[in-house]
C-alpha cells in the first residue's frame, strides 16, 4: 500500500457509520457499477521554486525568508515511494497498521542575526530520520476523505562537516486529508495536528544557555527533555497536467513545554509558511493505479 499520492488509509464500514457514512446497501437495491481506479505515471521529474518564511527555531522572535530552487520528483512502487509527502520505504503493511521510513530537515541559523542568541554558536542544519508508525483510522467510500494517526520517531543529527547526535523527537499527530475538495478536481487540503516531545539532548541543542554565554539579560539555562508543545499544519495543493502548486501554514504553541522559561524562548506562538510551484518536464509512459 505504500505508494506515492496515497495517504495510508483503509476504509472501515463501522467507522463510516459512526462518522455519518452510508450503511451497507440492501440486497434488493441496485449496486453502482464498479469504477476502475485512476492511474498516474510511475515516475515524474520536474523543477520549480519555493518561497518560505521560517522562524529561526520554535520559540524564536526572528524569522527569515528564503527563495530556493527545488527539484520535483515522484516515484511509486510496491515497496518504495518518493513524492510531496516525503521519502518512504514500506517496512510493514498489515492493513490498518503500517510502518514507514520518514525524513525531515532544518536550515542553519546564524546567531549573529538573532538577538536572543547573539554571541552564541550558530545552529547547524539538521537531518532527521527514523521510523513512522501509521494507524489507518477511516477513509470515505469515495476515498476522497481520510483520517490517519501518525507516530514518527526520528533521530536528529546536526551536520557540520560530520554528523553530531542532536537527540530524538517524537511527534504523535492526527491527519485529516481531503482530495478533490468540494468537488474541485485535484484540489487537496490536509490538516495535521499533534504534540511534540523530544529528549533532553534535543532541547539542549536549541534552548540551553551554557554559563560561558550567559549575560545580564540571558542567564545560564539547562533545558530538560519531555513535552515540547503543540503543532498544527494546514496544507493546500493543486495538481495540473504538467504543473504542481502547493502551500502550507504551520503554527507552533510552546505553552507548557519543559523549556518554555528558557531565555532563548521569545515567543510561545510562532508561525511558518511557504508556497511552492513546480513544472513537470518528464514522466514515464508506464502508468500505475492511483493510491493514496
Amino acid at each position: 500500500m505504500s505508494r506515492a499520492y496515497r495517504a495510508f488509509f483503509l476504509f472501515s464500514p463501522a467507522a463510516a457509520l459512526v462518522l455519518g457514512g452510508a450503511g451497507p446497501a440492501r440486497a434488493d437495491e441496485p449496486r453502482p457499477p464498479a469504477r476502475e481506479p485512476p492511474t498516474v505515471p510511475k515516475w515524474e521529474l520536474g523543477l520549480g521554486f519555493t518561497a518560505l518564511t521560517l522562524p529561526d527555531y520554535r520559540g524564536a522572535d526572528r524569522s527569515r525568508q528564503y527563495v530556493l530552487p527545488i527539484p520535483y520528483g515522484r516515484y511509486q512502487s510496491d515497496r518504495f515511494s518518493a513524492d510531496r509527502n516525503g521519502l518512504r520505504a514500506e517496512l510493514l503493511d498489515r492493513g490498518r497498521l503500517e510502518l514507514d521510513l520518514s525524513l525531515a530537515a532544518s536550515a542553519p541559523v546564524r546567531s549573529s542575526g538573532n538577538p536572543a542568541r547573539q554571541g552564541m554558536p550558530g545552529l547547524r542544519p539538521t537531518l532527521e530520520v527514523g521510523p513512522q508508525l501509521l494507524a489507518n483510522l477511516w477513509r470515505s467510500a469515495d476515498a476522497n476523505t481520510l483520517l490517519q494517526a501518525q507516530f514518527p520517531v526520528r533521530y536528529v543529527f546536526a551536520i557540520s562537516g560530520e554528523a553530531h547526535d542532536a537527540g530524538v523527537t517524537f511527534n504523535p499527530r492526527v491527519m485529516l486529508d481531503f482530495r478533490n475538495l468540494l468537488g474541485y478536481r485535484d484540489w487537496n487540503v490536509a490538516v495535521i495536528g499533534g504534540l511534540m516531545f523530544a529528549t533532553r539532548r534535543h532541547h539542549d541543542y536549541y534552548y540551553s544557555v551554557d554559563p560561558a554565554y550567559a549575560t545580564a539579560t540571558r542567564p545560564a539555562y539547562q533545558a530538560a527533555g519531555g513535552f515540547g508543545g503543540y503543532q498544527m499544519t494546514f496544507g493546500l495543493s493543486k495538481r495540473f497536467a504538467r504543473h504542481w502548486l502547493g502551500g502550507f501554514v504551520r503554527i507552533d504553541w510552546l505553552d507548557g513545554a519543559t523549556f518554555e522559561d528558557s531565555p532563548l524562548v521569545r515567543r510561545r506562538q510562532v508561525v511558518a509558511a511557504g508556497i511552492a510551484f513546480s513544472v513537470i518536464f518528464a514522466q514515464s509512459e508506464e502508468r500505475v493505479p492511483f493510491a493514496r
